[in-house]
């Protein structure tokens, strides 16, 4: 049985379905949105050779052609020059303004296919199916799309919102254990951020819905969707409530920008102890009870994720150079660093006034693994 949640945005609103064997029901969903008989999919080489023939017996059931890029897998492919191939890729292909691109992968497929939809001809439709459940939860949902540059992460893009969002609940029983936790810091982040229930729900959850329960895992990703879609209906292009999406984000993603956004950290690896660091923070800014950040860590750690700064292996800049990577963050308002803080596990909220040597002495204490004792 499939859940669908509804991003409402007025003429722009789209549906997200959410269930089990979607990507053979493709052709079928895809099909009312179609000018003519065809899509272009932009995948990457992991999701191809699992799923990729399966999407051709989905969408040819429904009588729907299939032309696919196939591009390498890894947060590097979300690049300039990626970008450039699947633009010229999709203009080789006679994409027309009134056809679909499918975007079908993880975040990073997401969002670079995303991003060409979104200047291909001023603006083509796009499709999201999302194959890792970071993808699931939150980027394919909402609209932003883009790729990385030397100077930061999604410091160059568009908000471009797709036509339909396709969460084939069976595609996440491929993913490694490694993936599929990655994208459960998303899930996570958003029991932190805004609704301390479905934090204890995870809690609770968490270990069988990681071994596979399939009823759990739509469940996870179903209530993640729902609260992301509100916030994105409310305010679409982050000008306010959005930003509390971001939690865990301005301390991982420099941890990503600081490891070269390789295999060393993953981006939802990131999130995770990002989150860990805002909790740490609002403890020591008393803004939270002070045993809190303990309670957050104790769960990622249950669960079996990266915890701690210092679970990243390799070596890590020092706290200044961290710092110096949090302000390139496009999170930077008028020169001033924004910080998701929080008052307690569910109630988050954007803070500007924070004090660089509080910031720095919490980077200091996780680069020096003082933090894993899991108290604040």
């Amino acid at each position: 049985m499939d859940d669908v949640v509804d991003v409402d945005l007025g003429a722009r609103s789209y549906g997200v379905r959410i269930g089990p064997g979607l990507v053979g029901r493709a052709g079928q969903e895809i099909a009312p949105l179609l000018k003519r008989p065809q899509v272009a999919v932009i995948t990457e080489e992991t999701v191809a050779g699992l799923h990729l023939e399966a999407l051709r017996d989905g969408l040819s059931a429904a009588g729907i052609g299939m032309q696919a890029l196939v591009l390498p897998p890894g947060e590097k492919t979300k690049s300039w020059a990626h970008l450039e191939q699947s633009v010229e890729w999709l203009l080789a292909q006679k994409v027309e303004r009134g056809d679909i691109v499918v975007a079908f992968g993880g975040g990073v497929i997401g969002d670079l296919a995303g991003f060409a939809a979104a200047i291909l001809r001023r603006g083509v439709r796009f499709v999201q199916m999302p194959t890792s459940l970071l993808a699931q939860v939150d980027s394919s949902v909402g609209g932003k799309t883009g790729i990385n540059s030397p100077a930061g992460k999604n410091l160059v893009g568009a908000f471009h919102q797709p036509s339909l969002v396709l969460a084939d609940i069976d595609v996440l029983g491929t993913l490694d254990a490694r993936d599929f936790l990655s994208g459960y810091g998303e899930v996570v982040k958003y029991g932190l951020l805004g609704d301390a229930a479905f934090f204890a729900w995870l809690e609770a959850n968490g270990p069988a819905l990681a071994a596979g329960d399939r009823a759990l895992r739509q469940e996870a990703v179903r209530r993640s969707v729902a609260m992301k879609a509100g916030i994105v209906a409310r305010d679409e292009t982050e000008q306010g409530e959005r930003a509390l999406l971001n939690l865990g984000h301005t301390f991982g993603h420099a941890l990503e920008a600081a490891t070269g956004y390789g295999d060393r950290l993953l981006h939802g690896e990131g999130v995770a102890i990002g989150c860990a660091l805002a909790f740490e923070l609002s403890a020591r800014l008393g803004l939270c009870a002070q045993e809190t950040p303990g309670r957050v860590r104790a769960h990622l750690r249950a669960m079996g994720m990266k915890t701690d700064v210092s679970d990243i292996p390799g070596e890590l800049p020092d706290a200044d150079a961290l710092l110096a990577l949090m302000a390139q963050d496009k999170k930077v308002v008028d020169g001033r660093m924004r910080y998701v803080l929080a008052r307690d596990i569910g109630d988050a909220f954007v803070a500007e006034e924070v004090a660089s040597a509080t910031v720095h002495e919490v980077l200091e204490d996780a680069l020096s693994g003082a933090l894993k004792g899991g108290g604040a």
